[in-house]
């Protein structure tokens, strides 16, 4: 059963002084209701929901060195423990799970950080302006006509650390035990795709390092100009160089395509980073994984293929929500 902080210690007495009943306050901090039940006594017996002295050995940091440890992973949240052992002022004889058992005090625990795309300032600005231009979006006056387009690189094996191998004690370099990764995930195949809440377009391999010609003569001509022939269609595409040369620019023009401006840095306001993750979830949980190139493109496209348009449909209704998450965050990181 976890244990409350002192600071979620304070947090339950100031809500059962105002009433809150103890079920609800146990349910929110996740301990027992005779926990809070505890807690309450303790605070009519001493006026304090400080621990109690207890027999055992002493606590190895002082109530300033828990703030200093607490502030100092607060500022900056990628330290170490062992940088604040040896950034503690005084005289002590900490070790680095002692740092880590002041921090799971205080509510902070080692996780992966999420990643998310270098945002400057004049970045953030442009998201918030573009979240505010269209908060109003709805499917029948403006996102049915979108066509959300994106290229996507799909390596022929994945190693992100997220795998687990069940294993015995010292089996760690046993050969069933191992996970072999080929040198930089033994290549992959780009994809280009489109989706639109009525449909989506072919998955279109790009060969080699796509330029502004090969994107108009390879993507744009055969695959994107047919999808945009409704005089109503919005084609939606990112800030890549390939996307905003003069040479594309000019051929959208040429053909009367309109193009929705898109802020730079913003991969999480398009729906369609979500459905390739989806493809790659789904290529990657078939039972005989793809040998090579070749097999991981014929794999992509099947699924690709498969995917309901129900779920293409959702990720599109959900832009409305990203909208408004980048507004709410100052135009940085979202959940999307």
């Amino acid at each position: 059963m976890a244990r409350l902080s002192r600071e979620d210690r304070q947090i339950a007495l100031g809500r059962l002084q105002a009433g809150q009943s103890q079920r609800a306050i146990a349910r929110h901090f996740h301990v027992s209701q005779s926990t809070i039940s505890r807690l309450w006594v303790r605070f009519q017996a001493t006026g304090s929901v400080a621990d109690l002295p207890r027999a055992g050995r002493p606590r190895a940091t002082t109530a300033a060195h828990d703030r200093f440890i607490r502030l100092r992973h607060l500022r900056n949240r990628f330290l170490s423990a062992s940088s604040s052992v040896q950034a503690l002022p005084g005289p002590h004889r900490l070790s680095d799970q002692t740092v880590r058992n002041r921090l799971h005090e205080a509510g902070l625990r080692a996780r992966r950080p999420h990643r998310g795309a270098v945002l400057t300032r004049r970045h953030r600005q442009n998201r918030v302006q573009w979240g505010n231009q269209h908060l109003r979006w709805t499917v029948r006056n403006h996102r049915r006509h979108v066509w959300f387009s994106d290229e996507s690189y799909f390596l022929l094996q994945r190693h992100d650390g997220r795998r687990r191998v069940y294993r015995r004690v010292n089996e760690r370099y046993a050969p069933n035990c191992v996970d072999e990764a080929p040198v930089h995930g033994g290549g992959g195949v780009m994809v280009w795709g489109a989706i639109n809440t009525a449909g989506r377009s072919t998955l279109v391999h790009v060969q080699g390092r796509i330029t502004a010609q090969r994107y108009m003569e390879e993507i744009l001509r055969p695959h994107a100009l047919p999808l945009l022939a409704d005089q109503d269609a919005i084609f939606q595409q990112d800030n890549a160089r390939p996307h905003t040369a003069r040479l594309t620019t000019q051929f959208l023009t040429d053909h009367h395509v309109q193009v929705l401006p898109w802020p730079s840095m913003s991969p999480d306001m398009n729906p369609i980073e979500h459905l390739w993750d989806e493809l790659g979830r789904r290529v990657r949980r078939r039972e005989e994984a793809p040998a090579n190139h070749r097999d991981l493109l014929q794999a992509l496209q099947e699924v690709w293929d498969t995917i309901p348009q129900q779920d293409i449909r959702h990720l599109i209704q959900s832009m409305p929500r990203r909208c408004w998450a980048v507004v709410a965050a100052q135009g940085s990181h979202t959940p999307y």
